[in-house]
Protein backbone atom coordinates (compact mmCIF):
# COMPACT_ATOMS: atom_id res chain seq x y z
CA UNK A 1 0.00 0.00 0.00
CA UNK A 2 2.44 2.55 0.80
CA UNK A 3 4.50 1.80 -2.32
CA UNK A 4 1.51 2.27 -4.60
CA UNK A 5 0.68 5.85 -2.93
CA UNK A 6 4.18 6.54 -3.47
CA UNK A 7 4.04 5.76 -6.77
CA UNK A 8 0.67 7.73 -7.33
CA UNK A 9 2.25 10.42 -5.75
CA UNK A 10 4.92 10.54 -8.21
CA UNK A 11 2.67 10.43 -10.59
CA UNK A 12 0.41 13.51 -10.02
CA UNK A 13 3.77 15.56 -8.89
CA UNK A 14 5.29 14.67 -12.68
CA UNK A 15 1.96 15.49 -14.21
CA UNK A 16 1.67 18.80 -12.19
CA UNK A 17 5.35 19.78 -13.46
CA UNK A 18 4.39 18.87 -16.63
CA UNK A 19 1.30 20.53 -17.18
CA UNK A 20 3.04 24.34 -15.60
CA UNK A 21 3.91 25.57 -18.73
CA UNK A 22 0.59 25.07 -19.66
CA UNK A 23 -0.53 26.62 -16.47
CA UNK A 24 1.25 29.88 -16.94
CA UNK A 25 -0.30 30.34 -20.56
CA UNK A 26 -3.55 31.49 -20.75
CA UNK A 27 -5.90 31.04 -23.53
CA UNK A 28 -4.96 34.75 -25.09
CA UNK A 29 -1.19 33.13 -25.53
CA UNK A 30 -0.07 35.09 -22.37
CA UNK A 31 3.00 33.78 -20.62
CA UNK A 32 4.20 33.72 -17.16
CA UNK A 33 7.41 35.67 -15.92
CA UNK A 34 8.67 38.14 -13.82
CA UNK A 35 9.76 41.90 -14.69
CA UNK A 36 11.77 44.61 -13.04
CA UNK A 37 12.97 48.20 -13.97
CA UNK A 38 16.51 49.75 -14.60
CA UNK A 39 17.68 52.90 -12.30
CA UNK A 40 15.65 54.93 -10.07
CA UNK A 41 11.86 56.11 -10.86
CA UNK A 42 13.15 59.01 -12.56
CA UNK A 43 15.20 57.74 -14.78
CA UNK A 44 14.59 58.18 -18.50
CA UNK A 45 15.31 54.79 -21.36
CA UNK A 46 18.76 53.85 -21.82
CA UNK A 47 20.44 55.33 -25.01
CA UNK A 48 23.26 53.32 -25.28
CA UNK A 49 20.85 50.08 -25.25
CA UNK A 50 22.05 46.58 -26.96
CA UNK A 51 19.80 46.90 -29.97
CA UNK A 52 22.04 50.09 -31.10
CA UNK A 53 19.19 52.53 -31.53
CA UNK A 54 20.78 55.11 -30.05
CA UNK A 55 18.90 57.99 -29.14
CA UNK A 56 15.73 56.92 -31.01
CA UNK A 57 15.95 54.38 -28.34
CA UNK A 58 15.05 56.80 -25.32
CA UNK A 59 12.38 58.41 -27.77
CA UNK A 60 10.50 55.41 -28.96
CA UNK A 61 6.91 54.50 -27.56
CA UNK A 62 7.50 57.34 -25.34
CA UNK A 63 10.29 55.88 -23.45
CA UNK A 64 8.02 52.79 -22.81
CA UNK A 65 11.06 50.57 -23.24
CA UNK A 66 12.75 47.43 -21.72
CA UNK A 67 15.41 45.28 -22.56
CA UNK A 68 14.93 41.61 -22.35
CA UNK A 69 17.16 38.34 -22.21
CA UNK A 70 15.55 35.34 -24.53
CA UNK A 71 13.08 36.99 -26.14
CA UNK A 72 16.34 38.46 -27.84
CA UNK A 73 17.09 35.88 -29.74
CA UNK A 74 20.79 37.10 -31.33
CA UNK A 75 19.21 40.73 -31.44
CA UNK A 76 16.60 39.86 -34.10
CA UNK A 77 13.97 40.43 -31.30
CA UNK A 78 15.07 44.62 -31.12
CA UNK A 79 12.26 45.97 -31.59
CA UNK A 80 9.60 43.84 -30.95
CA UNK A 81 6.44 44.60 -29.20
CA UNK A 82 4.54 43.27 -26.07
CA UNK A 83 2.40 43.84 -23.85
CA UNK A 84 2.59 43.74 -20.33
CA UNK A 85 0.62 43.05 -17.01
CA UNK A 86 1.29 42.38 -13.82
CA UNK A 87 -0.80 40.25 -11.06
CA UNK A 88 -1.26 42.03 -7.72
CA UNK A 89 -4.66 42.92 -8.05
CA UNK A 90 -4.72 45.82 -6.05
CA UNK A 91 -2.00 47.74 -7.78
CA UNK A 92 -1.77 46.42 -11.40
CA UNK A 93 -4.06 47.96 -13.93
CA UNK A 94 -5.90 45.47 -16.06
CA UNK A 95 -4.08 46.36 -19.57
CA UNK A 96 -0.58 46.97 -17.86
CA UNK A 97 2.16 48.52 -20.62
CA UNK A 98 2.67 48.33 -23.67
CA UNK A 99 6.57 48.03 -24.49
CA UNK A 100 9.16 48.21 -27.12
CA UNK A 101 12.43 46.10 -26.81
CA UNK A 102 15.17 48.44 -27.34
CA UNK A 103 18.04 46.43 -24.90
CA UNK A 104 19.27 43.25 -23.82
CA UNK A 105 19.20 42.15 -19.89
CA UNK A 106 19.34 39.46 -17.79
CA UNK A 107 17.76 39.85 -14.18
CA UNK A 108 16.39 37.56 -11.48
CA UNK A 109 14.57 35.54 -13.68
CA UNK A 110 12.77 38.26 -15.12
CA UNK A 111 12.05 38.47 -19.03
CA UNK A 112 11.64 42.25 -18.91
CA UNK A 113 14.12 44.57 -17.30
CA UNK A 114 11.60 47.77 -18.15
CA UNK A 115 13.00 51.36 -18.22
CA UNK A 116 10.88 53.14 -14.95
CA UNK A 117 8.76 54.97 -17.53
CA UNK A 118 7.27 51.60 -18.92
CA UNK A 119 7.60 49.73 -15.31
CA UNK A 120 5.08 52.83 -13.99
CA UNK A 121 2.48 52.04 -16.74
CA UNK A 122 1.87 48.84 -14.61
CA UNK A 123 0.30 50.58 -11.65
CA UNK A 124 -3.50 51.54 -11.89
CA UNK A 125 -2.62 54.96 -10.94
CA UNK A 126 0.33 56.86 -9.39
CA UNK A 127 0.13 55.30 -5.96
CA UNK A 128 -0.27 52.07 -7.21
CA UNK A 129 2.51 52.43 -9.39
CA UNK A 130 4.64 53.77 -6.75
CA UNK A 131 3.80 50.59 -4.56
CA UNK A 132 5.37 48.62 -7.34
CA UNK A 133 8.37 50.46 -7.34
CA UNK A 134 8.52 49.14 -3.78
CA UNK A 135 8.31 45.55 -5.03
CA UNK A 136 11.66 46.04 -7.10
CA UNK A 137 10.44 42.68 -8.97
CA UNK A 138 6.94 41.60 -9.67
CA UNK A 139 5.15 38.69 -11.43
CA UNK A 140 3.64 39.24 -14.86
CA UNK A 141 2.22 38.01 -17.77
CA UNK A 142 3.30 38.87 -21.45
CA UNK A 143 2.30 39.06 -24.89
CA UNK A 144 3.42 39.89 -28.28
CA UNK A 145 1.40 42.22 -30.04
CA UNK A 146 1.54 44.45 -33.24
CA UNK A 147 4.14 47.50 -32.97
CA UNK A 148 1.88 50.59 -34.05
CA UNK A 149 3.64 53.37 -35.90
CA UNK A 150 0.53 54.53 -37.92
CA UNK A 151 1.68 56.01 -41.45
CA UNK A 152 5.24 55.42 -40.83
CA UNK A 153 7.33 52.95 -43.28
CA UNK A 154 10.37 51.17 -42.08
CA UNK A 155 13.41 53.61 -41.94
CA UNK A 156 16.91 52.93 -42.55
CA UNK A 157 19.21 55.00 -40.19
CA UNK A 158 23.04 55.57 -41.59
CA UNK A 159 24.97 54.69 -38.20
CA UNK A 160 27.23 57.01 -36.45
CA UNK A 161 30.01 54.29 -36.93
CA UNK A 162 29.68 54.39 -40.72
CA UNK A 163 32.48 55.74 -42.52
CA UNK A 164 32.05 56.96 -46.31
CA UNK A 165 33.52 54.63 -48.26
CA UNK A 166 35.10 52.79 -46.30
CA UNK A 167 32.34 51.44 -43.79
CA UNK A 168 28.43 51.12 -43.77
CA UNK A 169 26.09 50.37 -41.26
CA UNK A 170 22.51 50.71 -41.02
CA UNK A 171 19.85 50.44 -38.41
CA UNK A 172 16.52 49.78 -39.12
CA UNK A 173 13.70 51.59 -37.25
CA UNK A 174 9.06 51.50 -37.06
CA UNK A 175 9.10 48.11 -38.21
CA UNK A 176 5.71 47.41 -37.69
CA UNK A 177 3.06 44.45 -37.13
CA UNK A 178 4.59 41.49 -35.16
CA UNK A 179 7.47 41.06 -37.71
CA UNK A 180 11.11 40.77 -37.32
CA UNK A 181 14.07 41.95 -39.47
CA UNK A 182 16.31 38.72 -39.33
CA UNK A 183 19.02 39.66 -42.20
CA UNK A 184 19.80 42.11 -44.50
CA UNK A 185 21.26 41.61 -48.46
CA UNK A 186 22.69 44.51 -50.66
CA UNK A 187 22.84 44.67 -53.92
CA UNK A 188 26.25 43.84 -55.51
CA UNK A 189 26.23 45.28 -59.66
CA UNK A 190 29.29 43.99 -61.00
CA UNK A 191 28.51 40.26 -59.86
CA UNK A 192 25.04 40.90 -60.62
CA UNK A 193 23.93 39.12 -57.05
CA UNK A 194 22.11 40.03 -53.63
CA UNK A 195 25.10 39.52 -50.55
CA UNK A 196 24.69 39.42 -46.90
CA UNK A 197 25.65 41.86 -44.68
CA UNK A 198 26.82 40.80 -41.88
CA UNK A 199 24.32 41.39 -37.90
CA UNK A 200 27.01 43.33 -35.99
CA UNK A 201 24.71 43.64 -33.04
CA UNK A 202 21.58 44.01 -31.79
CA UNK A 203 19.45 45.54 -35.04
CA UNK A 204 23.21 46.94 -36.54
CA UNK A 205 23.81 45.28 -40.07
CA UNK A 206 27.33 46.38 -41.42
CA UNK A 207 29.35 46.53 -44.43
CA UNK A 208 33.49 46.80 -44.76
CA UNK A 209 34.21 48.43 -48.71
CA UNK A 210 30.28 48.79 -49.54
CA UNK A 211 29.71 49.44 -53.11
CA UNK A 212 30.84 52.71 -54.49
CA UNK A 213 27.36 54.79 -55.93
CA UNK A 214 23.65 54.43 -54.87
CA UNK A 215 23.11 51.01 -52.22
CA UNK A 216 19.79 48.86 -53.01
CA UNK A 217 18.70 47.08 -49.95
CA UNK A 218 16.47 44.28 -48.90
CA UNK A 219 15.69 43.05 -45.88
CA UNK A 220 14.29 39.47 -44.75
CA UNK A 221 11.28 39.16 -42.41
CA UNK A 222 10.06 36.56 -40.39
CA UNK A 223 6.52 36.28 -38.97
CA UNK A 224 3.23 34.87 -38.99
CA UNK A 225 2.76 34.80 -42.77
CA UNK A 226 6.25 33.04 -42.81
CA UNK A 227 9.54 34.22 -44.31
CA UNK A 228 9.94 36.45 -47.23
CA UNK A 229 12.30 38.92 -48.19
CA UNK A 230 10.88 42.55 -49.35
CA UNK A 231 13.16 45.22 -51.23
CA UNK A 232 13.11 48.74 -50.20
CA UNK A 233 11.77 50.71 -53.10
CA UNK A 234 14.60 53.61 -52.37
CA UNK A 235 18.52 53.40 -52.66
CA UNK A 236 20.65 54.62 -50.29
CA UNK A 237 22.26 57.40 -52.19
CA UNK A 238 25.82 57.31 -53.17
CA UNK A 239 26.77 60.33 -51.18
CA UNK A 240 25.58 58.76 -47.97
CA UNK A 241 26.66 60.16 -44.64
CA UNK A 242 26.29 58.94 -40.99
CA UNK A 243 23.32 60.25 -39.08
CA UNK A 244 21.20 59.76 -42.44
CA UNK A 245 17.91 58.94 -42.76
CA UNK A 246 16.74 57.01 -45.73
CA UNK A 247 12.68 56.22 -46.06
CA UNK A 248 12.34 52.57 -47.40
CA UNK A 249 9.04 52.93 -48.46
CA UNK A 250 8.02 49.52 -47.10
CA UNK A 251 5.35 49.51 -44.27
CA UNK A 252 4.74 45.94 -42.27
CA UNK A 253 1.60 45.39 -40.34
Amino acid sequence: MELNFKYQLGLVISVIIMLLPLMCTSQDSFTCSRATYYGSPECTANPRGACGYGEYGTLINDGSVAGVSWLWRNGSGCGACYQVRCKIPACCDDYGAYVVVTDFGVGDRTDFIMSPRAYSRLGKNEDSSAELFKYGVVDVEYKRVPCRYGSYNIVVKVHERSYNPHYFAIVTLYVGGTQDITAVQFWQEDCKEWRAMRRAFGTVFDIENPPRGDIKLRFQVSGSAGVYWVESKNVITGDWKAGAFYDTQIQLE
